[in-house]
């Protein structure tokens, strides 16, 4: 899409516009990268992070510096897994025994791999993987620790699949193992960063023995994207979606593709964004127990995002055409407003009941979608009870999350203060904005008309 519709996009939702020039103009950077202090081969990193992924850059950027190089090493290392696991063109008999002891070579001074095919966008990660190499040694032990141990069980478990023959011709069978399969490719992750942000003393202590959580928080990512891909994964005779689910509705997969078979397909994407919505509880948890600011919204950006895209998946027969995906504008006005605990609840609760909505009791899960929505709905209530009480109730009813919500009020309140002053800035923009566009168009009136308001005025 070209900047032209982009900006047309934005004109068309007014929101948006304003998160735009909020995020673009008065959004304050909570950290700020250095360059003049960075080796050659971090700043190489970082270039390296910039081509395989523009939007985990910019967040990681924003990073608290405690954590930004290591975050930012871990998520190389697992892209360089990614790619060599992802290439069609490296034989197997060198690919399982690599993805199995890659965690191994992170033990090195000095090792790269050009063994991917020409093709492949992210080989360069591989290729000048010294590199990565150099910045990962330069890590506190307890962090490379983290990196390694995640990057050996993410190897073992990709190679695992290659090796599954009825997971390469048949895809995924049951719900277990779609849930098994997403734990590998995304809690996985979600494991790693907890450990890394835990051992940064930026969260809640209690987090560290409710990995759980953070498994959910991986899941909840991984199952929209599987959801939201199906024409994609379609076209490369791949399957994610668990044969559990999707064989109630039809006799084969693709089967979906064909309108003739929407309802069908609208019933089963129905089940699997049900799936989906029963970790939205866990990660809301885990988002309550993070205490640094930049933390939290490195973690919160993307499970407001999968909210947002779960929404959009649901009852839309689209899915099965394209690949759909939320507008810039929306990301922005999303990334705006979730920087506050109470925000990404807003944010959640807006999504889960536009899902609720879209039901039709025609839909064969209709009643289960209306129960989840609404014990979800009742979670988020929970987590801000005084809302939805008469004003001379003080006292909130006790609920699990509340104390953490209680224990992390501080930087709460300072991040809806330095919110709210965005806020103001933009609107006072706009509305100087909307000024000099009534004088434009006062004058362009004027000078083709030849008229003047003052002639108009009865003086």
């Amino acid at each position: 899409m070209g900047k032209l519709s982009k900006i047309l996009q934005l004109v068309l939702h007014p929101t948006e516009f304003k998160a735009a020039l909020q995020f673009f103009v008065f959004k304050q950077k909570l950290h700020s990268r250095d360059v003049t202090k960075e080796s050659e081969t971090l700043k190489q990193c970082y270039y390296l992070l910039s081509k395989t992924s523009r939007s985990f850059y910019a967040v990681i950027l924003e990073l608290h510096p405690e954590l930004r190089d290591a975050i930012m090493l871990f998520y190389l290392i697992l892209r360089a897994l990614d790619t060599v696991e992802d290439d069609m063109t490296i034989d197997p008999k060198i690919k399982v025994p690599l993805l199995r002891s890659f965690s191994e070579k992170l033990d090195l001074e000095k090792w790269s791999f050009d063994g991917n095919g020409p093709n492949e966008k992210d080989r360069m990660v591989l290729v000048k993987f010294n590199a990565i190499l150099t910045e990962y040694h330069q890590l506190k032990p307890q962090y490379q620790k983290v990196i390694k141990d995640i990057t050996h069980k993410m190897g073992n478990g990709m190679a695992d699949y290659i090796l599954d023959e009825n997971f390469n011709l048949n895809g995924v069978g049951t719900v277990k193992d779609y849930d098994l399969y997403c734990y590998y490719v995304a809690g996985l992750v979600g494991e790693g960063l907890t450990n890394l942000i835990v051992l940064a003393k930026f969260s809640n202590e209690s987090l560290n023995d409710k990995m759980d959580l953070a498994i959910s928080m991986g899941l909840f990512l991984q199952k929209t994207n599987i959801i939201r891909d199906y024409r994609e994964d379609l076209e490369d005779k791949r399957s994610f979606w668990p044969k559990e689910i999707w064989s109630k509705y039809t006799q084969s997969l693709p089967d979906f593709a064909d309108p003739k078979n929407a309802a069908d397909g609208l019933d089963c994407t129905s089940d699997l964004v049900l799936n989906a919505l029963g970790h939205v509880t866990d990660v809301l948890t885990y988002l309550s127990l993070i205490k640094d600011q930049s933390t939290f919204n490195f973690c919160a950006i993307p499970q407001v995002m999968a909210i947002a895209t779960l929404d959009l998946v649901y009852q839309n027969p689209e899915v099965f055409q394209t690949n759909v995906k939320i507008r810039k504008g929306t990301t922005l006005k999303l990334i705006v407003q979730c920087r506050t605990l109470e925000g990404v609840a807003d944010i959640f609760s807006r999504y889960i009941r536009s899902i609720n909505h879209k039901s039709h009791p025609s839909n064969k899960n209709y009643l289960k979608i209306g129960i989840m929505c609404g014990q979800i709905e009742q979670f988020i209530e929970g987590m801000y009870p005084l809302r939805n009480l008469p004003k001379e109730i003080t006292t909130p009813p006790k609920s699990p999350i509340l104390s953490n919500i209680l224990e992390r009020s501080h930087v709460e309140i300072d991040m809806k203060a330095a919110v709210r002053i965005e806020e103001e800035k933009t609107q006072a923009a706009l509305v100087g904005f909307g000024l000099a566009l009534a004088v434009v168009g006062y004058l362009v009136y004027a000078t083709v008309t030849g008229e003047s308001l003052i002639a108009h005025l009865d003086l």
